[in-house]
């Protein structure tokens, strides 16, 4: 039996993380019993302290366990930590030195959604693939830039390290580790009792780009800005350079350390975020957007919309716009 421990932070934490998967593994174990099988986890609360206050005041965890009287464990979870993440880690330090040991030691680690930001604290995923909540992705690349973050992803698995990413994507993870653990068949009965899509594996459609302005560069800004205006427009690297005075390897540069996109992968962002918008609440069929937004050849806005969105135009409308639906 595979011992679990879903860690039970201090501060603010995701209590659906921790109740969703102490609820959905004890399910796991409850079936494997009705087949005739033996249960495989063994999941318990471990945290820093007996009782575990969070933030809000409204909710108190008891820990199972705490983390000097759990010498080996198999799998661990890690929740998503809410709010200053420079303080979520320093307010549970402590558990880091246990999660590089255990995972020395042959434990698989697994964090749910901005708990990666707790994660990458460790180290352990440095020059390793991760995900986390689209939200916060330009955040996290500005505090690990050795990561090689994959925020278009639903989950990512390397070297028993596996992240999920924004919010209830949690349930997807599970899914992928129950399937491993358990098998298809077991899986397969707690995503049709859960009723979670099993097998989605990108969170592209969920993302709401607003632009990367949260930095100094106020030429780079100037750029976002004019692009944001006048995204309906054909609009060149050489056309900013020469706006702003700069030239075009100084902009490219400066623009990718500020935004994480280059320019043109912005305007293209800008431009389908638009799209996304008209697609959602107007009765303008998808070559009128397109055109609106300022592309002229179809096959290149349906390459582009679907690579930024991972749906089609098409089905991005019939998804999200209730009249289309009709």
């Amino acid at each position: 039996m595979k011992h679990v421990s879903i860690l039970i932070p201090k501060g603010h934490t995701s209590l659906v993380n921790i109740e969703g998967t102490h609820q959905i593994l004890g399910e796991v174990n409850n079936i494997l019993s009705e087949m005739g099988r033996d249960p495989i986890f063994n999941v318990k609360l471990v945290g820093l302290s007996r009782v575990t206050t969070q933030t809000s005041g409204l909710f108190t965890v008891n820990p199972d366990e705490l983390i000097k009287e759990v010498k080996k464990t198999d799998l661990i979870f890690i929740p998503a930590l809410h709010g200053d993440q420079v303080k979520a880690r320093e307010m549970n330090k402590e558990f880091i030195p246990w999660i590089i040991n255990q995972y020395k030691n042959g434990a698989e680690i697994a964090s749910f959604c901005i708990g990666s930001f707790f994660l990458a604290s460790t180290g352990l995923l440095k020059g390793k693939q991760c995900t986390t909540h689209w939200l916060s992705a330009n955040e996290f690349r500005n505090m690990f830039p050795d990561v090689i973050l994959l925020d278009d992803k639903i989950m990512t698995a390397q070297d028993g390290i596996y992240t999920s990413g924004g919010a209830y994507s949690y349930l997807n993870l599970l899914l992928y580790l129950i399937e491993k653990y358990a098998g298809r068949d077991v899986a397969l009965i707690i995503s049709k009792a859960f009723m979670i899509d099993i097998d989605k594996d990108n969170q592209s459609q969920f993302i709401i780009f607003k632009g990367q302005k949260e930095h100094d560069d106020l030429e780079v800004i100037k750029a976002q800005e004019f692009i944001e205006k006048n995204f309906n427009e054909k609009i060149t690297v050489d056309q900013l350079a020469d706006m702003l005075a700069l030239s075009r390897r100084s902009l490219e540069r400066r623009f990718k350390k500020a935004t994480c996109n280059t320019v043109t992968e912005y305007i293209h962002r800008v431009k389908i975020e638009a799209a996304k918008m008209s697609l959602e609440s107007s009765r303008n069929n998808v070559n009128e957007v397109m055109y609106k937004v300022g592309y002229a050849d179809p096959k290149a806005f349906r390459v582009t919309f679907k690579r930024i969105t991972g749906l089609s135009p098409v089905q991005y409308r019939n998804k999200y716009n209730r009249q289309a639906a009709v």
